[in-house]
Parts: C-alpha cells; sequence; structure tokens
C-alpha cells in the first residue's frame, strides 16, 4: 500500500507503471503481470468564468469536505450550491442544518433529474418548506468577487446570488485520462470499456468502479455506474478474474438501484425511469400507489408515492421509484432484487407487521394494480392527460363536498361516489368518463358503478390527486407528509382539522 504515490503513465509494451512519488519528488517504474485501475470519477466544474477560482469548491473526498468546513467555521452565513442531485442536496441539508441561507441552482427543470418529473417535483415542494431558495431551469454563468469580499454566483435568468461559500455539485466524469493515454478503449459514455469479467481492452488491465461503463441490465446498452454497489461488485469480479475464477460469473449488468434522504424524506430508484424508457423506444405500462409506510394505526407514516413501470407484455418489472417518510429503502430495496430477478407485476409480495408495513403494503398494491392493468380489468388516465383531454371528456371528482371547495381539477364536476349509484342520470353517456378521487381507491370504485351501469369509456386517474400534485402545482400542494391512506375512510379522514391544508 503506497500512498503519496501518483501513477503518471502506464508502459504496456514493458508492462510497467511510472510513478511520481510527491513527498520525496522522485519518479520511479513499477512492473506488474496484472495491473486493475480504479482511479474513480472527478467532480465536473461548470466551463464557465470563475469556476476554477479557489474560493469555489467540489465535494469528492475528505479533504474537499474539510476545506468546506475551514470555511464554515470563518462564520459563513449563505451558501450557493450548483447541482441539485445527490451531492448537491446532501450539502443543502447540511448548510441548513447549520443555519446558512441556502441558494440551490440546478439546469434541469427539477432536483435529482435521474427520477421522473413528476417524482422529482415531489422534493421540490419539500425542499422549499425548508426555507431553500430553489432556482429551478437555472444555470450559473460565472462566479465572480463582491465588493465586500464575497462570491457572487451570475445566472443564466438574468440575477445574481451572493454567498460566503460556493460548491459546484454539477455531477462527476470517469476519471479516465491515464488509461486514454495508456491507448486503452474508451466507450460512448466516457468509461473505461471492460468485459463482463473486468478485462479492458488490453487483456492483462482490468478496471473496476466509477471509472467504467457496464451494459445496463435492462437495455444492454453502455451505461457509466457511479454508484458504491456496483464498484464494490466489480472490484469482486476483478479480483476473481486475476485468481483465474471466472467460473463463478463475471458482472452481469448495472440497473442503477440508489437511494438518498432529503431532509425529512428519503427517494430511491431501481431499473429506467419513464424517461429512459421513452428515449430507448421501449414499450411500456406505469402504476402509481400511495398508501402509507406502515400501518394507519399505527404512529409516525405518511403516505408513500410510488411507481412502478413494467413491461405490457407480461408485466416483467422495468423500474420503480419511491419518495416518502417512512419505509422508502424497504419498498426500493425490495423492488430492487425483484427486477433483478427477473419478476413481473404478479410476483409482488411482502412481510406484514403494523410497525413495518401493512396488510395490502404499498409494493402488493402496486403489483395488484399492475396485474388488474394488464389483464384489462381497470383502465387509467394520467395527470400529463390534462388539460388536453378536458374538451372531449366528463371529468368526475368523487370525493366529499369539502374536498372539492378545498380544490379540484379546474372544470371537474362534483358527485361524490358514495352517492353515484343513485344519480347515474347525471352522468353524460356520450362522451368518456374520468374520474379521480385523492389516492386514487374512490375513484377506482366510482369507476366500476360506472362500468356495471354500461358505460364503456370509464377511465380513473392513476394514482389520483396526490399523483396530479406531482405534475401540476396546486394550493395543496406543499412538500409535507398529508394525513395517512386509509381507503374505506379517506371521507371521514378529511373531515379531521386541518386535512384539506394539503395533500
Amino acid at each position: 500500500m503506497r500512498t503519496g504515490q501518483d501513477v503518471i503513465r502506464i508502459d504496456r509494451g514493458a508492462r510497467e507503471v511510472e510513478v511520481r512519488d510527491l513527498a520525496q519528488g522522485r519518479t520511479y517504474r513499477e512492473s506488474y503481470d496484472k495491473l486493475v485501475l480504479c482511479p474513480g470519477a472527478e467532480p465536473v466544474r461548470p466551463p464557465i468564468p470563475g469556476a476554477d477560482d479557489p474560493r469555489v469548491d467540489v465535494l469528492r473526498n475528505i479533504p474537499d469536505m474539510d476545506r468546506i468546513i475551514a470555511q464554515l467555521d470563518k462564520g459563513a452565513t449563505s451558501a450557493v450550491i450548483v447541482g441539485g442531485s445527490y451531492i448537491g442536496l446532501e450539502l443543502t441539508e447540511a448548510f441548513r442544518a447549520r443555519g446558512l441561507a441556502t441558494t440551490v441552482v440546478e439546469r434541469t427543470e427539477r432536483l435529482m433529474p435521474w427520477l421522473d418529473p413528476e417524482m422529482t417535483r415531489i422534493l421540490d415542494y419539500h425542499v422549499a418548506t425548508h426555507e431553500v431558495d430553489l432556482r429551478l431551469g437555472t444555470s450559473a454563468t460565472a462566479v465572480r468577487h463582491g465588493e465586500d469580499g464575497r462570491l457572487v454566483v451570475d445566472l443564466s435568468d438574468g440575477t445574481s446570488v451572493e454567498a460566503d461559500v460556493v460548491v459546484m455539485a454539477a455531477g462527476a466524469r470517469p476519471n479516465v485520462d491515464l488509461a486514454r493515454d495508456a491507448g486503452l478503449e474508451i466507450g460512448p459514455r466516457d468509461g473505461i470499456v471492460v468485459d463482463a469479467q473486468m478485462r479492458t481492452s488490453a487483456p492483462d488491465i482490468l478496471a473496476a468502479g466509477d471509472a467504467v461503463e457496464t451494459a445496463h441490465l435492462l437495455t444492454g446498452e453502455p451505461v457509466p455506474s457511479m454508484l458504491a454497489g456496483p464498484a464494490n461488485r466489480e472490484g469482486r469480479i476483478a479480483a476473481d478474474t486475476i485468481a483465474d475464477r471466472e467460473d463463478v460469473g463475471g458482472y452481469r449488468g448495472t440497473q442503477g438501484t440508489a437511494v438518498v434522504k432529503v431532509f425529512e424524506m428519503t427517494a430511491g430508484g431501481t431499473g429506467l425511469t419513464e424517461t429512459e424508457l421513452r428515449a430507448a423506444g421501449m414499450d411500456f405500462r406505469k402504476v402509481y400507489t400511495h398508501q402509507n409506510g406502515h400501518a394507519a394505526y399505527y404512529p409516525g407514516t405518511a403516505p408513500l408515492f410510488l411507481k412502478v413501470l413494467f413491461d405490457p407484455a407480461g408485466g416483467k418489472l422495468l423500474g420503480a421509484q419511491v419518495l416518502g417518510w417512512d419505509g422508502v429503502d424497504k419498498r426500493i430495496d425490495v423492488l430492487a432484487v425483484a427486477l433483478r430477478a427477473g419478476m413481473t407485476v404478479f410476483d409482488l409480495e411482502l412481510a406484514y407487521a403494523p410497525p413495518y408495513g401493512a396488510a395490502k403494503d404499498p409494493v402488493n398494491m402496486a403489483g395488484f394494480l399492475g396485474s388488474n392493468l394488464l389483464r384489462g380489468d381497470i383502465a387509467l388516465w394520467y395527470p400529463e392527460d390534462y388539460p388536453g383531454c378536458a374538451a372531449r371528456v366528463t371529468i368526475l371528482d368523487v370525493r366529499t363536498p369539502a374536498e372539492y371547495e378545498a380544490w379540484h381539477i379546474p372544470g371537474a364536476v362534483l358527485l361524490p361516489y358514495t352517492e353515484l349509484r343513485q344519480r347515474l342520470d347525471e352522468v353524460p353517456r356520450d362522451r368518456p368518463v374520468y374520474t379521480y378521487c385523492r389516492s386514487g381507491f374512490r375513484s377506482y370504485i366510482a369507476y366500476c358503478v360506472l362500468r356495471q351501469n354500461g358505460w364503456d369509456e370509464v377511465a380513473f386517474l392513476a394514482g389520483g390527486m396526490m399523483t396530479y400534485h406531482g405534475y401540476h402545482m396546486t394550493p395543496l400542494a406543499v412538500g409535507n407528509g398529508g394525513m395517512p391512506m386509509v381507503a374505506h375512510a379517506e371521507d371521514q379522514l378529511a373531515q379531521r382539522p386541518g386535512a384539506l391544508e394539503h395533500i
């Protein structure tokens, strides 16, 4: 183990590496039989004026963290973070915990771009409750020194933000300079190309970790896998290859399972997103469900936001995303294993006890919904269908009058599901009928009533208003957990004090 040693060149012909001893200032060569490259990734500094200023930080390692803490300890009161993904949001939480006024600048229209838009928008609402200044759909164009010695970040919308601390958290790129200079093959995603045994284009050189690109489990296309789980697996496989143990199997593909804490919420994902499926031209179906993290009558839970994507042919899982306050990591891990195993929406089942789950767990319910959709037992409409559908369908709000008054989809007609059988003559038969409620349960009952009474073109809103809020900002979308989801008692729960102040 040689620390403070920088490998500056690989001589493939001589099977040697050239090493610079940073402490002694000398250069020497070391021979190898097998060479393993694990240089990791390097943080991206946007190509803007001032991004390389010594006072502008990145966060990749412990020395970076120590440098940032040293700045904070000098009495910093404000910070700007450029980038709204893993590192950016973890820094945001840490800065707010220290009382800093914090601004997050993200060039896309949402935080956590590795999730689908309607899911990440729920995070936007939650982060905003912690007095974070979110500048979404905005880029940093320059960093400069202000008159009082503070840093000033100029933004693409023409505004500027002053801060004591500026951190670039705009992502990372594979560190492949050494490999490229050695003539190793670099792939289309700028990572070192490796086979299933982690061998590079030079058989005696292997590579693993953030610097490599591997085949995606579902598409087979090369992707970077800058996550700890894949990196550790790749390192183990490289060791097996060197030890002539290829019979134990190679790397079987990356599926991108990840989880992150964002203040009181947790977000997780696995497999492909809807955005990625569309880009890949893959057919899919999707369902949403918002069951609680555990049984509603056991304290400390709130509804989860769960999205599951699957193959329309046989229901094979293609991706899943979960957000919430309670039990997110459990659900995403279960769904990740199910996806890796090639399971379908017909196979999902979890354990139950009131502190940990529910008899109808969110994962179970996603499986039920997916099964119903594939069998043709239900028809769904989605928030993105609105407002385009408004002119050609009747939208029925089947909640209570109080819920309708608190907020409803513009143009929707109130007809509580408990009164629907007695008021069927008020529902037009000459156009499709779209029903909705808070979570999807009451609108499903209304859907069944209409179908059983002769309406053919009926659908209910997938995930109800709780999914709708992810697409369309409403006065009720404030980033808190909201009242628990109790399907058979939503009417009664809506009457509780404060229940209609947010979703």
